[in-house]
């Protein structure tokens, strides 16, 4: 997966999919403007694995494993099997139909970055990004040099995922404090030439809850995690990683059609 640093301005931190994010203001983005594309995600066609916040969870579960990775137990959307690759975002920036398009993805070109001193928030676009140009169609500010109407509900649509993102780290600190994790891993079946049963083939290696764990709690844990909403995100969570199976399938598909596109 590809990410950027957060140059100029004081700004640090690394953001997937972002190529050169400033941090948003009138004198040097004054006349940049949204570029309307009705196919619009190319930018996300490298992303294996988007981050997710807690509350994405349950639609989320409906199109992708959802895991935990890294010693922080960042939850992500997993998209795709292989580093650089993302099933669901099609070469001409389309979306698959009916999948769920993750808040990560969906507030783009805009950003939230963190300044020099940690102490603040700062509105960053990336100034990279095909979906900004001069001229663009809905301007970013208007004749007065004030935020458009867009630009204020882009910013907005940030500040939410930032609080939306605080009680994400307070979820995993919930699961982190109960000891709920554990290593999984995905599988694939494989054959012998002689076409018996393989050894099953790791795909991927992550972390998950333990059932095993969450089972072992006392009945006035689970009804803190039931009263505080953890435990019905938890079970999304479970029930999305059967999603391994439509991924891994999905890439089958697409492995075999690649050499018949290529003979065309």
């Amino acid at each position: 997966m590809a990410t950027s640093k957060v140059p100029a301005g004081g700004l640090t931190g690394n953001v997937l999919f972002y190529v050169a994010p400033e941090p948003l203001n009138r004198e040097q983005h004054g006349k940049l403007g949204l570029v309307h594309k009705d196919k619009p995600y190319g930018f996300a066609l490298t992303g294996t694995a988007v981050p997710l916040t807690v509350t994405e969870f349950a639609p989320a579960a409906l199109s992708f494993p959802v895991i935990f990775a890294g010693e922080d137990r960042v939850p992500l959307a997993v998209m795709g099997l292989n580093t650089g690759e993302n099933l669901f975002v099609h070469a001409d920036g389309g979306f698959e139909p009916g999948v769920y398009i993750p808040a990560y993805i969906r507030r783009y070109p805009f950003v939230l970055a963190n300044d020099e001193g940690g102490e603040r928030l700062i509105v960053c676009i990336d100034t990279g990004s095909d979906l900004l140009k001069k001229g663009g169609e809905t301007p970013l500010f208007d004749a007065k040099g004030e935020p458009t109407e867009y630009t204020q509900s882009c910013i907005k649509f940030c500040d939410d995922f930032e609080i939306e993102r605080r009680r994400t780290d307070s979820f995993v600190q919930l699961l982190k404090d109960n000891d709920l994790f554990e290593l999984k891993t995905a599988t694939i079946a494989t054959q012998t030439p002689e076409g018996a049963a393989g050894e099953p083939q790791v795909v991927a290696e992550y972390f998950g809850v333990s059932e095993e764990k969450l089972n072992a709690l006392s009945a006035e844990k689970i009804k803190e995690l039931q009263t505080s909403g953890a435990l019905a995100q938890i079970y999304a969570h479970l029930v999305s990683l059967t999603g391994w199976d439509r991924l891994i399938a999905l890439a089958l598909v697409k492995q075999n059609q690649a050499p018949a596109a290529n003979v065309n």
